[in-house]
């Protein structure tokens, strides 16, 4: 009778513990549920839709077009970002640039420094189009001003917050324009050159990254050397990268056809894509924290 009191006991206990351990684990299921739905709810509210559209401006003699990229779910103010085309003129790879920077929280403009939405369709234009602004610097400053001047009164924008980035021609215009002492927190440059314009001084207010091929034809040791000592001799805060066995317009995936077409020492390189891209989030996220 002893066993059998006993043995009922047991059931009876183990019967209780898994009813109760039945209802604990009910309850994490229910509040797993309601915290996965309250992370479903949070997303879709952060959900980025990135909305671009073309803009017209002008410098004081020259008509503009170009093309501003940013995320309408984000209701906040935000930094601006002015995205500077190659040698090719304003085309859909800066506006690309543009949308990937608005995907990221920033609002982009894609500018226009050759005026009218001008593109080159041969390398000789593309040469002539480059040097007529890099040859007259105070236009080149009004068309650069200018969009920076639209950048700023965007509704989106902390008109307080500005960089630049550019490719190419475009990384040298940067480069320049920040050394003339333009209102910039950030510069970042690809695959340009570094002989500038305006070289290195005490009006240069902005943080610098320059991404590079170390196989680039068209930069020369000497000019990356004189670079760095100017940069130096003025305190500047800038990183200089170059990636070994890389060419010139390593970011862009139509330089291969570029290369074949024109017969120029091009080549898109993905790895050195992906890291200058990553090297110039970081630069913009220590820029803006």
């Amino acid at each position: 009778m002893k066993r059998f009191t006993i043995l009922t006991l047991t059931v009876c206990l183990s019967f209780v513990c898994l009813i109760s351990c039945k209802q604990k684990d009910t309850s994490k299921t229910e509040t797993s549920e309601e915290s996965v739905t309250e992370e479903i709810k949070e997303s879709n509210y952060k959900t980025i839709q990135v909305k671009g559209k073309e803009v017209t401006y002008a410098s004081d003699s020259t008509s503009l077009k170009g093309y501003i990229a940013f995320d309408e779910n984000n209701k906040e103010k935000r930094p601006g970002v002015l995205v500077i085309h190659e040698w090719w003129g304003h085309n859909e790879y800066v506006r690309e640039r543009a949308d990937m920077l608005a995907s990221l929280g920033y609002t982009a403009l894609a500018v226009d420094m050759y005026g009218d939405g001008k593109l080159a369709e041969h390398p000789d234009d593309a040469m002539k189009f480059a040097g007529s602004v890099m040859k007259n610097l105070p236009e080149a400053e009004a068309r650069f001003n200018a969009a920076i001047e639209l950048l700023k009164k965007h509704e989106s924008v902390d008109g307080e917050k500005i960089a630049a980035i550019g490719y190419c021609f475009g990384g040298s215009v940067a480069l320049a324009m920040a050394n003339s002492g333009a209102d910039l927190d950030a510069v970042a440059a690809f695959h340009s050159g570094v002989s500038l314009p305006i070289m290195p001084n005490d009006k240069l207010k902005a943080r610098v990254l320059v991404c590079n091929g170390a196989d680039d034809p068209f930069i020369k040791e000497e000019t990356v050397t004189v670079f760095k000592t100017a940069m130096d001799s003025i305190g500047a805060t800038y990183e200089y990268i170059s990636y070994p066995g890389v060419k010139h317009s390593f970011t862009s995936k139509a330089a291969d056809a570029n290369a074949e077409k024109f017969k120029l020492p091009l080549a898109y390189d993905a790895e050195a894509d992906e890291k200058s891209w990553n090297s110039l989030q970081e630069l913009l996220a220590e820029t803006f924290e």
